[in-house]
């Protein structure tokens, strides 16, 4: 199925394959901390699993960041990055849908950057790349005694390989020997997991589309060999912490 429509100044046309019949999931909190209702069951999210199992030394990196600008500040800052990404999503989810409406788009002043920062990944890695679209904000779990859930941004065929895709913003530019590349991408592992587990698919790629505040675009790429290693990294986090959950 085809979209024809008209988005940000681009004539797009967008094809979909609705092979895979993602079903919602009801999101709960457990202890503060976000997890999805499957059943019976209660999973953490891959983003919980993560940020409960972060090393030492990232929560020290972090620990000195908050120290260096101030707590006020640190909060300010996160604050604004979330809701930069959050603008964001939504602009490219509309556009990856081909909606016209955009009621949730307020004044220029209010979007923006998150407008331009959205722009940019769609330019630069979205068209001419995404062969297939089968999903958007995609619920997935892997249902297990040990198991996890989330929402993936987007589920496509990129450049003709089945991919998990990312959309991240960030205030400056990222380096693969930076943690946060780490973490995106066992994150990516983990929802490539899900995902097989849930529909018998054979993810091969995983996918971050990123945009900086000052309008850098970046775009990273794991598949096959290094996409299981990165699978092998997040079932690491998964047993450390169901591990860290049982003392």
């Amino acid at each position: 199925m085809r979209k024809a429509n008209t988005f940000l100044g681009y004539i797009f046309t967008m094809k979909w394959n609705k092979k895979f019949n993602y079903t919602s999931l009801n999101r709960i909190p457990v202890n503060g901390s976000r997890h999805y209702a499957v059943g019976q069951q209660r999973l953490p999210s891959v983003s919980t699993i993560l940020s409960k199992t972060k090393s030492d030394e990232d929560k020290a990196a972090l620990a000195a960041w908050i120290a260096r600008v101030g707590e006020k500040e640190s909060e300010r800052i996160k604050m604004t990055a979330a809701t930069n990404g959050t603008k964001m999503h939504s602009i490219i989810e509309t556009y990856l849908k081909g909606r016209e409406n955009l009621d949730l788009l307020k004044t220029e002043e209010e979007t923006g950057l998150a407008k331009q920062m959205a722009d940019k990944i769609i330019s630069e890695g979205i068209q001419g790349k995404v062969n297939e679209i089968h999903g958007v904000e995609c619920p997935l779990y892997y249902d297990s005694p040990k198991g996890w859930a989330g929402t993936a941004d987007l589920v496509a065929t990129y450049e003709s390989q089945l991919s998990i895709c990312d959309m991240k913003q960030k205030n400056s530019i990222m380096k693969e020997s930076y943690s946060s590349y780490h973490e995106y991408m066992t994150q990516i592992a983990g929802y490539s997991l899900a995902h097989d587990k849930l529909f018998g698919s054979t993810i091969t790629q995983g996918v971050i589309l990123l945009a900086t505040t000052d309008l850098v675009f970046q775009i990273f790429r794991i598949d096959h060999e290094k996409l299981k290693e990165y699978q092998q990294k997040f079932i690491d986090r998964v047993e450390k912490y169901y591990s860290l959950i049982s003392k």
